[in-house]
């Protein structure tokens, strides 16, 4: 086996290669929507969510041509939600990823497009796939539509929106968080798993996986907005408190918030236990979410 750094290196640009096959060509009228969503996708990220589905994938045994569309899928999701995100009716930011943001770049109307395109590009991508059967397509469909709606990261971005300048409790605060990064996390680790073959108990650990890392990539986001700057985050930092937006930070402390993303970290190994080294990939996936830098 690679070592992780050289594994994340290959995944990486594995995933790049997939999404730019997987995205409509600039050549294709409407030229402009096509080439904005290319520049919402490619070449950035730290494609978390990919690399979480072939990891998933590699335990259960699924092969890379079935990961990748699901990889594909959810990282269009994600791109999508970005795009929506950064746009002055949500969370109004100018910098993604190092460079304008779509509606900086292009227009508001086109950043609008630009998410509606992908997110329904992720569902072409998974239904067209042949490297898995109709049953596995269903599963997967299913999966990514509640992980990305109104019980899942729409849910929670609402939930946010709707709570800008309130207090909110420990409990709404996680309940939040679990639907709004946590669902599309879940999603890619269980989606990876049913890319491959794995039964019930194995699913319900990967369940508990799943929701300790995916908690933990929130905590440490709300951590890192407030320790890091703009130039190594690659949007801009302080966003959370300048929006009087609660965090885990603003309602236990930064040191407190530390020790939860530590536990969440233990929690997540503690859930592979039963696996052995076929989960070796999804363990050094939960250090490096809690440990980065960015």
């Amino acid at each position: 086996m690679s070592d992780f750094a050289t594994w994340m290196r290959a995944q990486g640009a594995r995933a790049e290669a997939a999404l730019d096959a997987a995205l409509p060509s600039t050549d294709t009228i409407p030229h402009t929507l096509h080439e904005a969503m290319r520049y919402a996708v490619l070449g950035g990220g730290k494609r978390v969510r990919p690399l979480l589905v072939h990891a998933a994938g590699e335990m259960a045994g699924a092969t890379p041509e079935a990961c990748d569309a699901a990889a594909c899928a959810v990282e269009m999701i994600h791109a999508y939600s970005l795009v929506h995100d950064d746009m002055p009716c949500m969370d109004d930011d100018d910098l993604r990823r190092g460079r304008p943001t779509v509606h900086k770049a292009y227009d508001e109307a086109t950043a609008l497009l630009v998410g509606d395109a992908l997110q329904t590009q992720a569902f072409i991508v998974l239904a067209q796939t042949p490297a898995l059967s109709t049953e596995a397509r269903l599963k997967l469909v299913a999966e990514l539509a509640l992980a990305s709606g109104s019980v899942g990261m729409c849910g929670g971005q609402a939930i946010d929106l709707q709570h800008v300048g309130q207090a909110m409790t420990r409990e709404a605060l996680e309940g939040m968080h679990r639907m709004k990064t946590g669902a599309l996390l879940r999603a890619s680790v269980r989606m990876g798993a049913l890319c491959g073959s794995i039964d019930a108990a194995g699913l319900a650990a990967i369940d508990q996986y799943a929701a300790a890392v995916g908690l933990a990539f929130q905590v440490v986001d709300d951590i890192l907005d407030v320790t890091a700057d703009t130039a190594t985050l690659g949007k801009t930092a302080g966003k959370d408190a300048a929006n009087d937006k609660p965090t885990y930070v603003s309602l236990l402390g930064l040191d407190a918030a530390r020790a939860l993303a530590s536990q969440l970290r233990t929690d997540a190994h503690e859930a592979l236990a039963g696996f052995g080294a076929r989960a070796g990939r999804l363990a050094e996936l939960a250090d490096l979410i809690v440990l980065r830098s960015n």
